[in-house]
């Protein structure tokens, strides 16, 4: 089992039902005859902190395999770096510990956040990933964020169509830990 662990990203807010990226994950491993199920545990709103709260549900279902999305709330709410550092640090481990595979899905911000704040943030998953020795996906919206018609109004949020692509980019750093 997969589990897409994260906030409204991972739950597909705002798209229609069935087409989150971890739907369209799920459809693209079935594609390609790639035994694996995919659960949704995305949650609208969550911090890092909301996920460190969740994790343990999470452990409950035995993931073998765990894509880690938090963060974006954090940083549009300019919560303190260290915190959200900490939090996917602990997230991690936990996940760590109980035998699940790691993906850390990787954030950056708008840019009227600055780049004091910016850089160090999207620092966060570089040095956690390299910590923990987990594959780490630069940027989850890689390829979708920058095209409007890709992005629901909010710009914040993929529509149908930008899900299937962050699908198509999570799978590609996932491949390497399915066999």
């Amino acid at each position: 089992m997969i589990v897409a662990f994260g906030d409204s990203l991972s739950a597909g807010y705002g798209a229609e039902p069935g087409k989150s990226f971890p739907d369209f994950l799920q459809k693209d491993l079935d594609a390609a005859g790639l035994h694996w199920r995919v659960v949704n545990s995305g949650v609208s709103g969550n911090t890092t902190s909301d996920g460190l709260y969740r994790v343990n549900e999470v452990l409950k279902r035995k993931p073998r395999i765990t894509i880690v999305e938090f963060g974006g709330n954090d940083g549009l709410r300019g919560l303190p770096i260290d915190t959200t550092r900490a939090n996917l640090d602990q997230i991690i481990q936990m996940l760590q510990a109980a035998g699940s595979k790691v993906v850390l899905a990787g954030m950056t911000l708008p840019p009227n956040y600055g780049p004091d704040y910016i850089q160090p943030f999207q620092q966060i998953y570089v040095e956690l990933a390299a910590k923990y020795k987990v594959p780490r996906i630069p940027f989850l919206l890689e390829g979708v964020a920058i095209h409007p018609e890709l992005m629901q109004q909010d710009r914040i949020h993929p529509t149908a169509e930008g899900n299937e692509i962050v699908a198509k980019t999570v799978l590609r750093y996932l491949k390497p830990l399915l066999h």
